[in-house]
């Protein structure tokens, strides 16, 4: 069984812990990051399926990241989580092409419904380009 991956970057602790222990217990492989430095560093030796990035960061604001980590993996589906919501950065991330945002404190069962459903939508997709790639 191939198992969902994610990476979380968050500088909260408690948020990064809750996150991980949740998708952990669904059997996904769990990356997390305190930093867009070490999210760096994870995205060089692996590929994840979804990133949970928090806007408000001490060293890089997270739409800087999100411009960096489109660049380094377009395909990856990227979700906005944010303690700090504002007209600006909610306009920003739909001009990022961001899938989701989701404002703290947020309910995990909700947000995770939400990814589920966009890890679907992108197994449909890739599917219905295989099949388009099928000669007649």
């Amino acid at each position: 069984m191939i198992r969902n991956t994610i990476i979380v970057i968050d500088d909260e602790l408690l948020i990064r812990d809750l996150l991980y222990d949740f998708f952990s217990e669904r059997n996904w492989v769990v990356s997390v990051s305190e930093s867009g430095e070490k999210c760096s560093e994870l995205l060089k030796n692996r590929t994840y399926d979804i990133a949970l990035v928090d806007i408000k960061m001490p060293e890089e604001e997270g739409l800087s990241l999100i411009r960096r980590m489109k660049a380094l993996h377009p395909a990856m589906a990227i979700v906005v989580i944010t303690g700090f919501p504002s007209v600006e950065t909610a306009v920003e991330a739909l001009r990022l092409k961001v899938d989701d945002y989701f404002i703290k404190p947020f309910n995990i069962n909700k947000l995770y419904k939400t990814i589920e459903s966009l890890l679907e939508q992108r197994r449909e997709n890739k599917e219905a380009i295989r099949v388009q790639d099928v000669p007649l």
